[in-house]
């Protein structure tokens, strides 16, 4: 059966650990000694464009390095010790042409793999256990330009969740993709035994998660279960919609 993973199956949860990070690009400060502590299965980051979400994700990647203050996933320093960051924690884009290089698929999934010490056989034999686990062995030698973007999605998925890292971040895995993909991929994240950090704009996403953050101009309005932030969310997003004054948008 295809879409088999679909419940929530996390244990113990990854800790994730920022602490008083500080982040300018070019004239803006973005985070000013901002600190952070998660340690539930499922949290969903919200805010406006240009909150700091998607900055918030690559720090707590390691992508990119705070300018001073560090970022911490299972004790893991992510910026600096970049391969037991490759180990620990790993991240969906948008646009998962951004993040994929090789041409099959199952090349695509043992490349993580291999860059984490695995010999190629190991890769290959962990690529094709995870192909199978999701119901797509066929996949293994599909070249990655025949599929379409929700397959392109999942297949960036799958090489992350083969990597096994103790927490995937998503970063507006949905954007563009049509309702019924949009729900495949829910259920599939919501399979994965991994921790997950959440950063979207799809409020309905977020419902059944343990905790929501939200994010706005690098610090945190509001902190806690769905049913508490995510209403209070809407109602400030409806009254900033309604206003003719484009100042605070």
């Amino acid at each position: 059966m295809r879409d088999q993973p679909s419940e929530p199956v996390a244990t113990r949860a990854a800790q994730l650990s920022i602490d008083n990070v500080s982040l300018r690009k070019g004239e803006r400060q973005i985070f000013s000694d901002f600190s952070l502590q998660l340690a539930e299965p499922r949290v969903g980051l919200i805010g406006r464009n240009g909150s700091g979400k998607s900055l918030l994700s690559r720090l707590a990647a390691g992508l990119i390095q705070p300018d001073s203050g560090a970022v911490r996933v299972e004790g893991v320093d992510v910026a600096q010790d970049r391969r037991a960051a490759i180990r620990t924690v790993g991240i969906l884009f948008q646009n998962p042409d951004h993040q994929i290089i090789f041409p099959t698929v199952e090349e695509e999934i043992a490349f993580g793999l291999a860059q984490q010490g695995r010999s190629r056989r190991e890769a290959r034999a962990a690529a094709t256990r995870i192909l199978a686990r999701f119901g797509r062995s066929e996949w293994a030698e599909r070249p990655i330009q025949t599929l379409s973007q929700g397959q392109r999605h999942l297949v960036c998925l799958l090489s992350v969740a083969a990597m096994e890292p103790r927490l995937i971040i998503l970063d507006e895995p949905f954007a563009g993709l049509d309702a019924p993909t949009t729900q495949r991929l829910t259920r599939y994240l919501a399979g994965l035994e991994q921790s997950v950090l959440h950063v979207t704009h799809d409020l309905a996403a977020l419902d059944g998660y343990d905790r929501i953050i939200w994010l706005e101009a690098g610090r945190v309005v509001a902190d806690g279960m769905p049913g508490d932030v995510l209403p209070e969310y809407r109602r400030e997003m409806a009254q900033l919609g309604g206003l003719d004054d484009f100042t605070d948008l």
